[in-house]
């Protein structure tokens, strides 16, 4: 997790740095997106920029960001939703819901965004960290007979900030980003864990 963080952070400060003409070209951003953003078209028969483009970008879309305030939104969730999954699964276990989510993320993108845009951004990974700590809460509750409501109410307050922040951006928003990165990171946590919590460990909040 601190890699990523440390990963995303510098690499938008670098961005930042030459978007304000200190070092480097004043172009650097829109080159660095044009070889690691998502680019839907390059599943349907656009020409990409090097061999694997079409594969990397699963994944390497995840580590851009739009601008410091959307890095931190991200980095400061990252922080929060992480260190839950981490106490359950271990950092192998996070290593392997984060790349999930950030490929089934990417995946729901190509299938239902229409048209087709470049996209950058953690989201789909951190609603897949979201989707693992539901899963969990889900599958603990239902083992120990305790009421379902909290992981109902979690889920509907998620579509109420998803329905906000699509307001606020006037539709610029990857909704389906989030909700392919929900599903997957829901599947891969009972993939990596599929137990629940022993009634004297307690159950997810």
């Amino acid at each position: 997790m601190f890699v990523l963080i440390a990963v995303c952070s510098l690499t938008e400060l670098l961005l930042q740095l030459t978007d304000h003409g200190i070092i480097g070209p004043t172009r650097l951003r829109g080159l660095v997106y044009h070889y690691g953003a998502f680019w839907p078209g390059l599943l349907g028969g656009w020409a990409p920029n090097y061999t694997l483009q079409p594969w990397t970008m699963f994944l390497s879309y995840g580590l851009l960001h739009g601008g410091i305030a959307h890095l931190l939104v991200n980095m400061l969730t990252l922080w929060s939703l992480g260190r839950g999954v981490i106490s359950r699964v271990g950092a192998r276990g996070f290593g392997l819901i984060y790349v999930g989510a950030l490929i089934g993320g990417a995946g729901a993108f190509a299938a239902l965004a229409q048209p087709f845009p470049p996209m950058v951004g953690a989201s789909g990974a951190l609603f897949g960290l979201a989707g693992a700590l539901l899963a969990w809460n889900y599958v603990d509750r239902y083992t120990h007979r305790q009421g379902l409501w909290p992981v109902a109410n979690a889920a509907f307050w998620l579509v109420i900030l998803n329905l906000v922040l699509w307001w606020a951006m006037s539709g610029q928003l990857a909704w389906e980003t989030h909700l392919g990165g929900f599903i997957a990171g829901w599947v891969m946590a009972l993939l990596v864990d599929p137990r629940p919590l022993e009634e004297d460990e307690g159950t997810q909040p």
